[in-house]
């Protein structure tokens, strides 16, 4: 079996149809959505609503860890779409919805990210295009389990939940060979992005896990430039499969 896996995709459509090409299944670990291009910031939605240079400075408040500033600059300029905020927002992301799910390659099995917006998802899903969160499926004779979201954090992004929900999903998998989800297990070399000079959030959960249970793999994403992209916890191989939107080549899972 050969599965490709890819994560924080972040309105890269243009690559994921190749992202499959050779592979038994694809599986995505979630962020979908481009709000924010750090590197090109006329780019993302917030890029087309208010223009690179306003864009710039709230990535150089967040940049600055200065999260309460970023958090001010960014309700002002959402404040100017005035009572049409939330069409025009909704609007932009069922756009880059459409082109991501339709260029998912079948089949895919996918859960959230931290900037996804779970309850649009059943508008895009179709056949072969698998969600899964808190659940489990078999590919190939092995058992892989899914936890999507992210935990609380100075960020602020849309699908951020609370450490006990998010440990009950975590529960809820039981013993798998994979364990997939998209924020990583709660290590500092697995959660300290070396760009952004900053400790993402992890989680104890996911890692009391693979104390526990010992899973074949635990793969997940979030952190973009991590310190350590893979690490070995017993019999356990962590791997951060990559920033597809950076580099779109997917990490290869072969057994």
């Amino acid at each position: 079996m050969r599965v490709h896996v890819v994560s924080d995709v972040h309105g890269r459509a243009d690559a994921l149809a190749a992202a499959g090409e050779g592979a038994d299944a694809l599986i995505c670990l979630g962020d979908l959505i481009l709000f924010v291009d750090y590197r090109d910031h006329s780019r993302g939605i917030m890029g087309d609503l208010f223009g690179a240079e306003a864009v710039g400075r709230f990535v150089h408040l967040r940049t600055e860890q200065r999260f309460d500033e970023a958090q001010a600059w960014s309700r002002s300029l959402w404040a100017r779409l005035g009572d049409d905020r939330s069409r025009i927002v909704e609007a932009a992301i069922r756009r880059q919805y459409e082109q991501l799910f339709a260029a998912f390659p079948t089949p895919t099995y996918l859960t959230f990210g931290n900037v996804d917006l779970p309850h649009l998802y059943p508008d895009y899903l179709r056949e072969g295009i698998t969600l899964l969160d808190g659940q489990t499926t078999t590919i190939g004779g092995w058992r892989f389990g899914f936890v999507g979201g992210g935990l609380r954090s100075p960020m602020r992004t849309p699908y951020e939940i609370d450490e006990e929900e998010f440990a009950t999903k975590v529960a809820a998998l039981g013993p798998v060979d994979v364990l997939c989800c998209h924020i990583p297990p709660h290590l500092p070399e697995l959660v300290y992005d070396v760009e952004a000079r900053r400790f993402e959030r992890g989680s104890a959960a996911v890692l009391a896990a693979i104390h526990a249970t010992q899973p074949r793999y635990v793969l997940f994403g979030h952190v973009h430039q991590p310190l350590a992209a893979s690490l070995d916890i017993g019999g356990t191989r962590c791997v951060n499969v990559g920033h597809f939107n950076a580099q779109p080549t997917p990490f290869v899972l072969e057994w």
